[in-house]
């Protein structure tokens, strides 16, 4: 065997298996790489392997590779992005990104999910201030800020997005009228370009990476229009009309063809089918009102919840729904081994459902234990789940979890 060839079959073989390497993990559709879990829960859940109360306050979200757990949380004046051992809880190393900690009535602090790039980390505190960093040991060796470097514009919530890398390029959303998207180089943070033809200002959305007809896209959520660019120079590649209002939050979706985008605040979901500069609508549809826990899909079958009828089966083709149910309140939810996980946003319940489209079909079910004291009035539990080598990570601001749920 050659020798490129080896190590190309090495570096697929190590990122198969116990990586979570950036937001909604493996192609960003929120599916863990495990492939058998504990499918049935004892009375209680199953069992805590760990607490670690050191995540300090915010929304961020984590991100798992070589054993170690990353998030953000606004720790002494200002946000940090953390290293926790996956296995202890202990934390490795924490050092701060930006010296300001983003204020928010429903709470303060970072929101992202870091990425993981190889031996680098790229992190984005709540105020824009974007960082990478070395995995190791949390060295910071650039930084740029989507504000006062891109033209970008703070909103009401801050930045909540979780940036992409693609090759040699780090890809992020400042919003404005120098560019919607930019592009950085990597190993620098210098600017290679800025979408100057699409200057609609940030919403909440993380971008996603496609291919479609043989090449690569950059796909974006923003309040009016959902969009492809060229991820090599920022060139506009089609966009279609989204009639987004107050805040549009969930990540795009892609499978075969078709872009499936949903918001809350009464706004629903529109499916296109991409071809030309202008796809076709091929569906709008009020029946997944997503807000921001998320939608995944599985086999042709969207799961999420959905403001208007709970938590929601939706086919992905049609837009019809196939069930609807409130057994369990408002939430977000991740997939793993033919089963959703879902997290109630009110009460912190954990209820573990077969993915199925013959109806809600529950596992069992706990309650997070302890939960935060210093949650602002208006916050929830809004840290989505994340399951990597059997362990089921869960947060609720500076309480950060972990759960065995390795089949036994």
């Amino acid at each position: 065997m050659k020798r490129s060839a080896f190590l190309l079959l090495c570096s697929l073989t190590m990122a198969s298996a116990g990586e979570w390497t950036q937001w909604r993990g493996p192609g960003r559709m929120d599916h863990s790489p495990d492939k058998a879990i504990l499918s049935s829960w004892p009375e209680g859940g199953p069992k805590q392997l760990w607490l670690s109360r050191d995540g300090g306050l915010g929304y961020a979200g984590f991100s798992v590779a070589d054993d170690t757990l990353y998030t953000m949380g606004a720790l002494s004046g200002g946000e940090n992005v953390i290293a926790l051992d996956a296995a202890s809880g202990k934390t490795k190393w924490s050092v701060q990104l930006d010296n300001r900690i983003y204020p928010n009535q429903w709470g303060d602090g970072p929101r992202m999910t870091p990425t993981i790039d190889g031996d680098r980390l790229y992190a984005l505190s709540a105020s824009g201030v974007l960082g990478c960093l070395n995995r190791a040991d949390g060295k910071v060796l650039w930084k740029a800020d989507l504000v006062s470097d891109f033209g970008g514009k703070l909103q009401s919530w801050g930045y909540t997005e979780s940036v992409l890398v693609d090759g040699p390029r780090v890809l992020c959303t400042p919003g404005g009228s120098k560019g919607t998207m930019a592009a950085l180089d990597k190993m620098t943070g210098k600017l290679l370009w800025q979408s100057k033809d699409l200057t609609e200002e940030a919403q909440y959305s993380s971008p996603i990476l496609i291919e479609h007809g043989g090449k690569k896209q950059v796909v974006q959520l923003v309040g009016k229009k959902v969009f492809g660019l060229s991820p090599e120079d920022g060139s506009p590649l089609w966009q279609g009309d989204f009639p987004g209002r107050v805040a549009v939050i969930p990540t795009p979706i892609y499978h075969d063809g078709h872009v499936y985008v949903t918001a809350g605040y009464d706004v629903g979901a529109r499916m296109f089918k991409l071809g030309g500069d202008s796809p076709e609508l091929v569906y709008e549809s009020n029946k997944m009102v997503n807000h921001h826990g998320g939608v995944i899909l599985v086999n042709g079958k969207l799961y999420g919840h959905s403001d208007k009828g709970g938590w929601t089966c939706q086919d992905f083709l049609t837009g019809e729904p196939v069930w609807q149910d409130k057994t369990l309140g408002k939430g977000c939810c991740a997939y793993v081994a033919g089963h959703l996980i879902c997290v109630s946003e009110k009460e912190g319940h954990v209820v573990l459902v077969e993915a199925s489209e013959a109806g809600w079909k529950e596992k069992g079910r706990f309650t997070l234990s302890p939960q935060t004291e210093q949650r602002k009035p208006q916050g929830r539990i809004w840290v989505h789940p994340v399951i990597v080598d059997g362990r089921l990570f869960l947060r609720d601001q500076e309480l950060i979890y972990c759960y065995d749920i390795k089949p036994r």
